[in-house]
């Protein structure tokens, strides 16, 4: 859903920002290492207050790697068994791939409930009597994240079964989505689609190597995932925030490869506006920690956004801080004219004792 160029973010920057260059607030993309979603509200929004729009539950619990916690609810349907005979765990979670049964018809298969919208609706009850105690801004929307259908599929199902097991996923993820719609007043929410696999399949593609198990269930790579995203899109009303988080992976605080540029990103962007049937809230797009030139971010140059569409760049790294931060912002600056800050991708799996620090960098980040 393309527009005609006009700028880029309308502003929100504070009173206090006096600097040229104005930082248009803060993103949080979904986990934050917290023990749970009233620490996560409390210590982000104490830190962070009227920088963010929107305020994730952390993704606290089962959660914490994303999207691992699927394959222990997925194994247990009737039709559905394990890849090997041994459990392999990180944390609590068993990591091993799906397959259909021998001898099983894909279509008689009936996934269970996958838990998002359960968890949704108790983390937006603990979100809403925090904003009556005056703790979260009025103003502020409840966030809710959620994995691509493709995701799911691609992390967990064996290559051989991701073509019938796809449509049988995105329904059940769909149905979901239709019970947080439900449940959740819709001037209240944002929903965000975690956008990851892709990028590994089109790096992938660009490279004529599968990087393993990057193999898509389809032929027509970008007019697939052209598909797939107008779904996406379409499956949240217009009267509900709707966001796109672009990731390169984060399984030990590192990329399965790390972007040569933005130019993928950029192009992803472009699908995204002209297969969505709805505007496009916001945008986030990483940027790896040594990338202070100007080669990483000149294809942005080429990027234009409707009006009311928000940009954030995932500039914050913990390991340099505010002056890593700043350098970066410094360079995407050349050109892009407004944006917001964020991580590269949530910050659950960040060490121990490292998140306040975290969220202090985005605070004056987002001030400069």
């Amino acid at each position: 859903m393309r527009a005609e160029a006009v700028p880029k973010l309308a502003s929100f920057a504070t009173a206090e920002s006096e600097s040229i260059m104005t930082v248009q607030g803060a993103l949080l993309t979904g986990s934050i290492n917290l023990p749970d979603a009233d620490t996560a509200f409390r210590d982000a929004v104490g830190t962070l207050g009227h920088r963010l729009r929107r305020m994730p539950d952390g993704e606290t619990g089962d959660r914490f790697h994303w999207i691992i916690f699927q394959a222990d609810l997925l194994g247990g349907a009737d039709g559905i068994e394990r890849v090997g005979d041994e459990p392999v765990l990180l944390r609590n979670l068993d990591m091993r791939p799906l397959r259909f049964a021998d001898g099983v018809d894909p279509a008689s298969v009936v996934l269970p409930k996958l838990d998002y919208a359960r968890v949704a609706s108790a983390s937006y009850q603990e979100f809403t009597a925090l904003r009556e105690q005056g703790v979260i801004p009025r103003g502020i929307r409840f966030q809710v994240s959620l994995p691509t259908p493709l995701a799911v599929v691609i992390a967990l199902v064996r290559a051989e079964d991701r073509a019938a097991f796809e449509p049988l996923y995105e329904a059940a993820l769909f149905a979901e989505l239709d019970e947080i719609l439900a449940t959740i007043p819709h001037d209240d929410l944002a929903i965000q689609w975690d956008t990851a696999v892709e990028f590994g399949l089109i790096e992938a593609a660009s490279y004529d190597n599968e990087y393993g198990f990057f193999s898509a269930p389809f032929d027509d790579l970008w007019g697939g995932l052209a598909e797939r995203a107008r779904r996406q899109s379409a499956a949240v009303p217009e009267d509900v925030e709707l966001g796109f988080h672009l990731c390169y992976g984060d399984a030990g605080e590192k990329h399965f490869v790390e972007p040569t540029d933005t130019a993928n990103l950029v192009r992803y962007i472009e699908l995204l506006l002209d297969a969505s049937p709805r505007p496009i809230t916001w945008l986030h797009l990483p940027v790896p920690i040594e990338r202070d030139d100007d080669a990483y971010y000149a294809p942005l140059g080429t990027l234009t956004l409707p009006s009311g569409t928000e940009l954030y760049l995932g500039l914050v790294h913990r390991e340099d801080g505010v002056e890593g931060a700043r350098r970066r912002i410094a360079a995407a600056a050349k050109y892009v004219d407004d944006f917001g800050v964020g991580t590269e991708c949530g910050i659950g799996r960040a060490p121990d004792g490292t998140v306040q620090g975290i969220l202090d960098t985005h605070r004056v980040a987002a001030e400069w």
